[in-house]
């Protein structure tokens, strides 16, 4: 199967996770004016989250710069790609539609916002990192390709290290024993296995 097959499935997932996320952000209500964005350890890892998802993969797929590092994987494995990334569009879009208007793009709880625990969120914590790092997982086996392929998986994992542990300190500031309570029963981003 021809390298621009994956490719175009690879734009294809990215539309859709596209619309899945406008979706998102218009159905919780959180849009965010650029004005009140602030430069901080959260926009700079937000910021190389954009990168790897959206800038250096289409430098890959629109110029010949990152040609130098391309490589070849069985026809087999880049056919995984499609439905590894399937899966991640299904975790994100059960994410969104779980949270509902609990959604914020910023780390931050509003007012209206509650601890949800139904859905996807009855399993693991953070679906929506998960479904980032699936997609991750992906990007690699349909852009084939060391910069292009694996930028966005790198950029989820520093994201999910340095701000995950700051997310469940603010939940737990906010929601207390029910948030602790929730913590002993779901994983983080595996399900927890019950006795």
């Amino acid at each position: 199967m021809p390298d621009y097959t994956f490719k175009l499935l690879f734009v294809i997932c990215f539309v859709a996770a596209s619309v899945i996320r406008a979706l998102g952000v218009r159905r919780s209500g959180q849009q965010r004016r650029a004005a009140e964005r602030k430069l901080n350890l959260d926009a700079l890892l937000l910021l190389l989250g954009f990168l790897g998802m959206i800038v250096i993969p289409f430098v890959y797929l629109l110029t010949s710069w990152l040609d130098f590092a391309d490589y070849r994987l069985p026809t087999w494995a880049g056919l995984l790609g499609a439905p590894v990334f399937a899966f991640a569009l299904w975790l994100l879009w059960r994410s969104h539609a779980d949270l509902g208007r609990s959604f914020s793009p910023a780390l931050e709880i509003k007012g209206e916002h509650a601890l949800v625990t139904g859905g996807v969120y009855t399993h693991i914590r953070h679906p929506m990192y998960v479904a980032h790092l699936i997609w991750g997982v992906a990007q690699p086996l349909l852009l084939q390709n060391w910069i292009a392929g694996f930028c966005f998986l790198a950029s989820q994992l520093l994201l999910y290290a340095v701000r995950v542990p700051r997310e469940e300190r603010m939940m737990l500031e906010q929601f207390g024993d029910e948030y602790r309570l929730y913590m002993n029963r779901t994983g983080a981003l595996i399900p927890r296995l019950r006795s």
